[in-house]
């Protein structure tokens, strides 16, 4: 006899297979990029909070969409050297300067 919480599990089951090792396996081929990503949406973070802006305010200052840079935030974009140089320009910050010092291994 299932209990009430297999039932509930079995119900509320997806039938779309797991895309979870799939995507352990992304991230872990592509995680030098991934970690410097992530230290550009810190970068922003910080200087989000530092400055009292919200995702809007931000996308002004860099000229994209709200979109763009909730995606950035996402810390999943695969930055151009170019883009990193805007980023800093437009807004002031060093995307990497401070990661460095946290970042030793």
């Amino acid at each position: 006899m299932k209990t009430k919480a297999i039932k509930f599990l079995e119900s509320h089951q997806s039938g779309e297979q797991s895309t979870f090792e799939a995507d352990a396996q992304w991230r872990k081929e592509n995680e030098s990029w991934l970690k410097r990503s992530r230290n550009v949406a810190l970068a922003i973070v910080d200087y989000m909070q530092d400055n009292a802006l919200s995702r809007n305010d931000v996308a002004q200052r860099l000229n994209v969409s709200p979109q763009y840079v909730s995606k950035i935030l996402s810390g999943k974009v695969n930055f151009s050297f170019k883009s990193i140089a805007e980023i800093e320009e437009k807004l002031g910050v060093d995307c990497f300067r401070a990661a460095a010092a946290v970042d030793v291994g």
